[in-house]
């Protein structure tokens, strides 16, 4: 027969485990950068030019990586343009859309919301066919690198749009 502290000691060992390694975990990704700011907040109020410094960072790594030749160039240029950022119209500001949105009532917000998704949507599926066309002019090699390099899979867990779930 088992004693009473045994069969209670281990529950509570995992559990302290788990615990414990949950702390370590969320204290890891809030450690300070080097400008003070702590994980993702790092990056959440550096604004669009920072983004785009980033993005066009990325491309010219990846142009590089892929090692094109002249006849690839006009391909690469169409997926970059298709690449760059923008989802949301210039001059957008989401302080003022929310407010707009705050003054609308349920139908005709969800009219808006479809709406956006909807040209969410036809820029994913316009942005796909750039892709495709691009990746066809690619080589056997060049394609093992773009697969690797060129959208890298973000870990978004835990987050979402910026705030804490």
């Amino acid at each position: 027969m088992k004693s009473i502290k045994s069969s209670f000691s281990k529950p509570v060992l995992l559990a302290a485990l788990l615990a414990g390694g949950s702390i370590l975990a969320a204290t890891a990704h809030a450690l300070p950068t080097g400008d003070g700011k702590a994980g993702c907040e790092a990056r959440q109020g550096q604004g669009p030019q920072a983004r785009e410094a980033r993005h066009a960072q990325h491309l010219a790594t990846l142009k590089e990586k892929l090692k094109l030749s002249p006849g690839q160039q006009a391909a690469w240029d169409a997926f970059a343009a298709a690449m760059q950022p923008g989802m949301r119209p210039a001059g957008t500001d989401r302080q003022a859309t929310r407010a707009e949105f705050g003054k609308l009532g349920t139908v005709e917000r969800m009219e808006r919301m479809t709406a956006m998704a909807e040209a969410r949507h036809a820029r994913m599926v316009e942005r796909a066919a750039t892709v495709k066309a691009f990746y066809a002019q690619l080589t056997a090699e060049q394609q093992k690198v773009f697969d690797a390099e060129a959208m890298p899979q973000h870990s978004h867990r835990g987050h979402r749009h910026g705030r804490q779930a």
